[in-house]
């Protein structure tokens, strides 16, 4: 089938899949006919699936009833006990535990909000957000709990420790397992689609962290959406699944639950289909392959940094990770010898790559299988749910092949910043999100992103775009990572810089990789500065480079 009959036999009128529009928050807006009405109806199918396994922790093994009857206990003390109601915020900071999908699933549930908080942050990052967000409560794991205890305490919080270990739980903190209410059902509440449902705190990498507020219906929109783009993708193909290898399949989550790409496709998307979740409490090359080959892992996604170090871990060829079957994530774009490196050794169907953001609850634009190897530079084409426009800095759309900023507009939206109406203003444009990214989209309806509105660099009037020179840098047979951005500079008014991390046992001069650069790009792209440093380049959860950051040690 050729894309556009796969994606309209996939999109049926008249199958799960069906499409309409409807207005949402003023705006019309093409939606899911079948859609569950909130994120409360989609988990409860979960109880369902009985013994199946869901959740698999160290040696721990979570069925899915055990899952469901946990979610209606710790949801039923949340309300009897604390009182939490509908709109509440209720905040999460921990690392990856079975706990933490309990808790996001329970406070959902009853209408209340879901506040991940980035479990990397220290005691005044998250005293920043609490104060932000407000919560009647928090939930966080015992290093969260030494970071969470005295503001919560000043503000009257109520905090709830996760596996506080041997010790026993201070006084002002509420054990986990003494929230939950022993054989109760899940309280009834009245929640609307467009209720609020969820908070993200963006990466923040240009400063403060803002929260992203998203809806039932948007969340729930996302995973359609994937389920939309898991239908196309099968049909354009000769191989089609059984029954039995859909059961089989088995997610790995190696990125963190408190980033969108760890809370919505992988964590709600196995939730919603059924399938086991491998959960790494924090990565480990050599422990994810110990993992893959022990649950039979099929489906990998990571970000930029994680996808390389298993292929690159000296025992790689010690563990059997014949079963997987994709091998993607997003955050930034791979380069495109590692998506060589995955095709050889998993196969033409196992690389992919998604577009999406916080805002846009990670569904976006993918690519992968045989598109992603005829284009490793595109981040896929859009499904029908969701339009993608390129536009100029004043808002108008500009013609196929042009460069500018994208524009996405779809139920998967998020509703707006956190009490930051001034921004929301800025980013949401009558329906339109403004996504801070330029690109391009070329006749097939394939998207290209160059690079980022603020990270783009002026030199001396011409436009150059980071994400073209460090894909150029990668293409060096010594270069592991490479990071490029703007420094100011009197003249220029910004000159081009890179700071690059060399492959182990590699060698190169800042000279060797500026002439490698110059032999493939105009003068004015090769950077005036190349920092070649030993250790990893600076990220956010996200796998972005944090180039704020770079940019602040070299200009001092």
């Amino acid at each position: 089938m050729s894309y556009a009959e796969a994606e309209a036999a996939a999109l049926d009128p008249n199958g799960f899949l069906a499409v309409t529009t409807t207005e949402v928050r003023g705006v019309e807006t093409k939606v899911f006919v079948n859609a569950p009405k909130t994120l409360g109806e989609l988990i409860a199918t979960t109880r369902a699936r009985g013994d199946t396994t869901f959740l698999v922790y160290e040696d721990e093994r979570w069925s899915f009833s055990e899952f469901a009857t946990k979610v209606d206990e710790f949801a039923a003390g949340l309300v009897t006990n604390f009182g939490i109601e509908r709109g509440d915020r209720v905040a999460i900071a921990m690392r990856n535990y079975p706990e933490w999908i309990v808790s996001w699933a329970a406070i959902v549930s009853i209408g209340a909000i879901a506040v991940s908080l980035n479990a990397w942050w220290g005691a005044d990052e998250i005293a920043f957000a609490l104060a932000d967000c407000e919560p009647a409560a928090v939930i966080a794991d015992a290093e969260r709990v030494e970071r969470t205890a005295a503001f919560c305490a000043e503000h009257g919080i109520v905090l709830i420790g996760v596996r506080l270990g041997g010790g026993g739980a201070p006084d002002e903190v509420v054990p986990f397992d003494d929230v939950l209410v022993r054989g109760a059902s899940m309280p009834d509440v009245d929640v609307d689609t467009d209720d609020d449902a969820t908070i993200l705190y963006t990466s923040g990498t240009t400063g403060r962290s803002k929260g992203a507020v998203s809806t039932h219906r948007a969340v729930i929109s996302a995973i359609m959406g994937y389920s939309a783009r898991s239908a196309i993708d099968k049909r354009r193909t000769t191989a089609s699944d059984t029954e039995a290898e859909v059961a089989r399949r088995a997610f790995i989550l190696i990125v963190p639950l408190f980033h969108v790409t760890g809370s919505v496709p992988v964590m709600l998307g196995t939730m919603a289909s059924g399938l086991k979740l491998v959960i790494m409490y924090r990565w480990d090359a050599e422990r994810a392959l110990e993992l893959i080959e022990r649950e039979s892992v099929t489906n990998f996604v990571g970000v930029p940094t994680q996808t390389p170090d298993p292929l690159a871990c000296p025992r790689f060829a010690d563990f059997d990770t014949s079963s997987l079957a994709s091998v993607g994530g997003g955050g930034a774009p791979f380069p495109a010898t590692v998506v060589e490196e995955v095709s050889k050794r998993f196969g033409d169907r196992a690389p992919g790559i998604g577009y999406g953001l916080t805002e846009t609850n990670s569904f976006g634009m993918q690519n992968s299988g045989a598109d992603y190897l005829a284009r490793p530079t595109s981040t896929g084409r859009p499904i029908a749910i969701l339009d993608v426009d390129v536009r100029d800095p004043d808002g108008r759309s500009l013609p196929r092949g042009a460069t500018g900023e994208l524009w996405m507009k779809g139920p998967n939206l998020f509703r707006g910043y956190w009490r930051r109406p001034e921004e929301t203003a800025a980013a949401l444009v009558e329906g339109w999100f403004r996504t801070g990214d330029i690109g391009h989209v070329d006749d097939e309806g394939f998207v290209y992103i160059s690079d980022r509105v603020k990270d783009m660099v002026l030199r001396g009037g011409e436009n150059v775009y980071c994400n073209e020179v460090e894909d150029v840098f990668y293409t060096h047979p010594a270069v592991r990572e490479a990071a490029v951005f703007g420094v100011p500079d009197e003249r220029l008014g910004e000159s081009v810089t890179a700071v690059v991390r060399l492959r182990d046992g590699a060698s190169a001069t800042a000279d060797d990789l500026r002439s490698h650069v110059a032999a493939h790009l105009a003068a004015f792209k090769v950077p005036d500065r190349i920092e070649i440093r030993s250790e990893a380049l600076p990220r956010n959860a996200a796998g972005k480079f944090l180039k704020r950051t770079l940019r602040d040690e070299i200009v001092g």
